[in-house]
């Protein structure tokens, strides 16, 4: 009954303060705990509001959209609820951090209209949150439509929690370390965005499905409510469309636990099924390549003394790697363009024309005799024209080699404005330019992962836009970056212990990144520079099961590798496809422990990470099935810090069951991987 008492005296605030005139309609996940409740006001203003357990999270927050060719559709609005469904299936998906995805909600569509244009508004709510998105039909208004603003808000019921965010607009994208403030002192924010109330409780704003469309960032205001933005292009419409249209999915994660939150599958769910038909060949794995070398400038992309794309370079890291065991081979610098200043050759560069140092049909056809996948790089440099123009001729080239895997670039200062941005004409110095993250590249991104499918290829995409689930429907979408990975540990003041214990909270809940981890020689200019990785090398084993690809990168050099054989065998019996991932432990930006159970096996591996803070976690092993397994472990060793010895390291084997339960300690920046194997595995 008190329940029921605050309840109510909740809903008759939220009717006075926004004078609602028309009654609630509410939405609630299969489990009862989250609530979406929308209605409109005297004005016809229509607003949304997200509860949990009967306490808000979102308060009232407004819906709605301004054109620059027709009238707003922002008040006067009523609101009539459509049919209402359930959902509670189970998906495979053909690789991924779980082989089945459970996808239960419960989904209430509404109609709003103002007497002569309607929008569907479609709910979905689930027990670890919402998604929303708008429903344009055909006869919103013939020709095109041009978006200015979209109005949803989310209006943080806690605006002096601690949100956790990467500042937008920025040159180099999404790489960048997090601001952590209150919600009411963001500016202006990418998502993923992830807040954590004083209470325990974590919030995460996202988006699922973003196709032809811009991306959303959120504009903070003193209050704490965020407003959605769009992404303009070069002329300020932030969209345009025409004829029938979804918005992507707006979302809202939501839990009262660390643990539950990162286990979370609602952006995936959000994206439809495979619509790419056979993806066998889209096969994950451990890979190496010609790339850290460069970073830490033992090697060149340009031709030179130091080139690493040769023929006999490539050859030599093909052994190493099928001698390993390991999936595949990167290499950059292949191509006509490198030579000079590579940022300004955009215009220049060839995807289907090798150096005359790189024998690319040579190369193809060893890495297939030696069972290593071959990864070619495309850098754009931003010059989209370019590579749109040539790559029907690349990608078809590619397959007849038998090439499916495929890393593309788009380093640029990408400011929305001359020089340093993305031409829309064939003149880079037209004034035409585009951010990485608003509608045409949207579209180009979707573009080149269409063209890629049609020839059975795989793309790793890099400074690419933030994934929004998309990998369900198109499975060849496999890995992206759009994260501050490895390579700033070769050439700035790096990346913070704590980073990589933010990142799961907020870029992993998009999907799979490639970091690039594993790099054993932490200190490759020597121990006084500052240019550097600030972790144990114990701790970059462990990024590998955490920080979660199916193309997991092994990032560092052959020779390290063969220095350190009890390391790397840990990275030789590492898999990048799982029957199931389950985070045992974790709080942001401090620690975070995961298990992973190998794909069509009963083995385990397990990583766990700390900021700069040494701590002890207990694992239990009660997740693993009957009998005994070895347990390697590769854990900091007692002198262990990040700071003076990184490289102190100890491995060692224990039998577990079921049963077991684990003392680790983690050194600072430091932490542990651990393999599980079936005793009659070994």
């Amino acid at each position: 009954m008190l329940r029921f008492f605050t309840l109510a005296l909740l809903s008759l605030v939220a009717l006075v303060g926004c004078e609602q005139q028309t009654p609630n309609y509410s939405l609630n996940s299969p489990n009862g705990l989250i609530t979406f409740t929308l209605h409109n006001d005297q004005h016809g203003r229509v607003f949304y509001s997200v509860s949990r357990d009967g306490k808000p999270v979102v308060n009232a927050s407004r819906l709605g959209f301004q054109f620059a060719n027709a009238p707003g559709f922002d008040d006067t609005l009523s609101i009539t609820a459509q049919s209402s469904t359930s959902s509670d299936e189970t998906w495979e998906q053909p690789w991924g951090e779980r082989r089945l995805v459970r996808d239960h909600h419960n989904e209430q569509a509404f109609t709003l209209s103002d007497g002569s244009r309607d929008i569907t508004l479609r709910v979905r709510a689930f027990d670890d949150g919402v998604g929303f998105r708008y429903e344009f039909p055909e006869s919103f208004k013939q020709g095109e439509l041009l978006i200015t603003d979209e109005m949803t808000q989310f209006a943080l019921a806690q605006p002096e929690a601690q949100a956790y965010w990467i500042k937008a607009y920025q040159k180099d994208r999404y790489e960048y370390e997090h601001d952590i403030s209150t919600v009411s002192q963001i500016t202006v924010a990418h998502t993923p965005t992830t807040i954590k109330q004083a209470d325990g409780l974590y919030v995460t704003i996202h988006e699922a499905a973003l196709i032809d469309y811009s991306s959303m960032v959120l504009r903070g205001t003193d209050s704490g409510t965020l407003n959605a933005e769009l992404v303009a292009a070069y002329n300020g419409i932030r969209v345009t469309q025409e004829g029938a249209f979804n918005t992507p999915w707006r979302t809202l994660q939501i839990s009262d636990s660390a643990t539950a939150l990162l286990s979370s599958n609602m952006i995936i769910n959000l994206n439809d099924p495979n619509v790419i038909g056979d993806v066998s060949y889209a096969k994950p794995g451990v890979y190496m390549g010609i790339w850290w070398g460069m970073h830490i400038r033992e090697n060149s992309w340009h031709t030179g003394p130091i080139l690493g794309a040769t023929t006999e370079e490539a050859m030599r890291y093909i052994d190493f790697i099928s001698e390993a065991g390991l999936d595949g081979f990167l290499v950059e610098g292949w191509n006509i363009g490198w030579d000079g200043d590579w940022i300004a050759n955009a215009d220049i560069f060839s995807y289907t024309q090798p150096t005359e140092f790189f024998d690319l049909e040579r190369i193809a056809a060893y890495a297939q005799e030696k069972n290593v996948a071959l990864i070619l790089h495309n850098e754009t440099s931003a010059g989209i024209k370019n590579y749109e123009d040539q790559m029907a001729d690349a990608y078809d080239l590619y397959e007849s080699l038998g090439v499916h895997y495929l890393k593309t670039g788009y380093v640029e200062f990408l400011n929305g404005y001359p020089r340093h941005g993305i031409s829309t004409e064939d003149s880079r110095d037209h004034l035409g330019w585009e951010w990485n993250h608003g509608q045409y590249m949207i579209n180009h991104y979707q573009h080149s992962v269409e063209e890629a499918a049609k020839r059975r290829i795989v793309i790793n995409m890099h400074e690419p836009i933030k994934p929004t689930g998309l990998r369900r429907t198109y499975p060849n979408f496999m890995s992206r970056e759009g994260v501050r990975g490895q390579e700033y540990n070769a050439w700035s003041n790096g990346n913070q212990p704590n980073h990589t214990t933010i990142l799961p909270f907020t870029r992993m809940m998009a999907g799979p990144a490639d970091f690039t981890p594993g790099v054993f020689n932490v200190q490759p200019y020597g121990p006084d520079s500052a240019e550097r990785i600030r972790t144990t090398v114990a701790k970059q084993l462990a990024l590998m099961v955490v920080l979660y690809s199916p193309l997991q990168m092994a990032a560092d050099l052959p020779r390290h590798y063969a220095a350190r054989p009890e390391l790397f065998q840990f990275i030789k019996d590492l898999p990048a496809d799982w029957e199931e991932s389950i985070p045992l432990a974790a709080d942001i930006g401090e620690y975070a422990v995961y298990a992973r159970q190998e794909r069509g096996s009963e083995d385990w591996f397990i990583g766990g990470i700390t900021n700069d803070t040494p701590r002890d976690v207990e694992i239990d092993f009660n997740f693993l099935g009957e009998g005994d397994f070895v347990a390697t472990i590769y854990r900091d060793g007692p002198d262990a810090d990040w700071r003076s010895n990184p490289q102190d390291a100890v491995v060692e084997s224990v039998t577990v069951n079921a049963d077991s339960v684990l003392d680790i300690a983690m050194a600072s920046g430091g932490g542990f991987a651990i393999s599980v194997m079936k005793n009659d595995r070994q």
